[in-house]
Order: C-alpha cells, then sequence, then structure tokens
C-alpha cells in the first residue's frame, strides 16, 4: 500500500474522454476538498484511463480519496489510492531549489532507464523466432511438403558459421544515461569554442572532442551521469544552422 502523501492517483477512468474534458472534470471535482497544485493525464497507450490529482497537502488528498472513492465518473467508478512517489509540483514545495533539481535528475533517469529497458525488451520479441504451428494431417494422396531449407549462412570454402547472430541495437533515443553525450548532425560552423560555450554551462562538464576527419559528430563528456543529463534535456533539438536549420541530435554513447 502506497505511503500518505499529497497526490491522489485515480484509475478506472474512461480513456475515451479527451485530456482537456478529462482535467477539467477532475478539477472542477475534486477542489472542494483543497488547493490543487496540478492534474496529470496524458494520452498514449500505457497512461490512459489513468490521472495524477497533486494536493497541497496530505490532509486535502485524504479527504478526497474517502469522499471520492467509487464515485461514477463518465459512467464508470472511479478507484484512488495515493501515489507511489510525490509529484515535481509536491517536491518543488517540500524542497530547496538545489533538491529540486537533484530530484528532476534523478527521475529523468530512472525514467530513461525504464525506456531504455522497454525498447531492449522488444527488440528481444521482434528477433524471437515464431513456434511452429501444429502439423497438419496427411490425406491419403497427399506427400509431404517440401522442407524448407534453415541452415546457418555458409563460411568460404562451404564450412557452416559459428558465429553468433548480432544482438538486437537499441535505438540511440533509447540508450540509456551515461556521463558522455553523443552529437549527430552538427552543421560546419559548430565549433569547439561554440559547442564548450554552449555545453560547458552544465554541471560537472570536462571537454568536448571532436572527431578529425569527420564532419557533424562530437563527443561532450561530463564528470556524471547527472550533468549529461541535464545538458541532454536541455539541447535536444537546438538549431545551430546560421539560417535556424540544423538541428542537433544528441544523445548518449553508446557503450
Amino acid at each position: 500500500m502506497s505511503e500518505r502523501n499529497s497526490t491522489v492517483y485515480c484509475r478506472n477512468l474512461e480513456e475515451s474522454v479527451k485530456i482537456p474534458v478529462l482535467t477539467a472534470t477532475l478539477e472542477t471535482l475534486f477542489s472542494q476538498y483543497g488547493t490543487i497544485l496540478e492534474i496529470i493525464a496524458k494520452k498514449n497507450l500505457r497512461a490512459r484511463g489513468q490521472a495524477f490529482v497533486v494536493f497541497d497537502s496530505p490532509e486535502a488528498a485524504e479527504r478526497a480519496i474517502k469522499e471520492v472513492q467509487g464515485f461514477n465518473l463518465f459512467e464508470k467508478p472511479m478507484v484512488l489510492q495515493y501515489a507511489k512517489t510525490k509529484s515535481d509540483a509536491t517536491v518543488q514545495l517540500e524542497s530547496s531549489d538545489a533538491e529540486f533539481e537533484a530530484h528532476k535528475r534523478r527521475r529523468l533517469a530512472e525514467k530513461e532507464r525504464k525506456q531504455a529497458h522497454r525498447a531492449a525488451e522488444s527488440q528481444k520479441h521482434l528477433k524471437r523466432p515464431a513456434a511452429s504451428g501444429p502439423s497438419q494431417g496427411l490425406g491419403p494422396d497427399s506427400r509431404p511438403a517440401k522442407k524448407t531449407q534453415t541452415s546457418a549462412p555458409s563460411a568460404p570454402g562451404g564450412l557452416k558459421s559459428t558465429a553468433a547472430p548480432a544482438a538486437p541495437q537499441i535505438p540511440d533515443e533509447y540508450l540509456p544515461p551515461n556521463k558522455i553525450l553523443f552529437l549527430q548532425n552538427l552543421p560546419d560552423n559548430a565549433t569547439s569554442d561554440i559547442l564548450n560555450g554552449i555545453f560547458g554551462s552544465f554541471e560537472g562538464f570536462k571537454e568536448v572532442r571532436l572527431v578529425p576527419g569527420r564532419k557533424g559528430i562530437a563527443f561532450v563528456e561530463y564528470e556524471n551521469e547527472a550533468g549529461a543529463i541535464s545538458a541532454k534535456e536541455n539541447t535536444q533539438g537546438m538549431s545551430l544552422g546560421p539560417d535556424g536549420s540544423g538541428i542537433v541530435k544528441v544523445t548518449y554513447q553508446r557503450q
């Protein structure tokens, strides 16, 4: 059971209701129990039918859960409980600026690790061979179907290759966090000085490394993951082209 806190987790909500309508309805319903800091509801598949109502105190959240539990919203009974973790708004209210920034970095790192794990699992499923179906009975005039050759590709000289199949590769955007960023699509005007000026403003910056003989890419190293995470989130999608073009792709270095 989740510990008592200021955020109410709502589930079993009607998934067909548009997010603006849902959040407005939840605000009207819950505002009588206390001051609402924010309502979080997302439209992606994993988050449908759920929402978080963040109050300014645990007492308000407790009142709301007691009074609204089982209420029929859009003809579905709401299921309410305390959220497992504190919301950003709650942490910001209770913490100093430095503590809040550290909380955001930790949460962001955990989110990206989960995304990387889900991406890796998806790749495994894509590479997994399909299970063979039940064998078909042969009629009196039937002949066994010709067997499809599934042998491993041959190496030179007719020898079968013993090399293991390539492991599925995680897409760049789902790589787990580490302290080195990989920059791609850099325009020709992106010199070391420019990149140092941009990425050197984030905590723990060590250096920018251009790759001799390779245009458009560079590496940026930080002392720890926290600095790299902050830099990635604040520079992703930036444009360094002279005419506003040239969107830079910022990902973590592949380990």
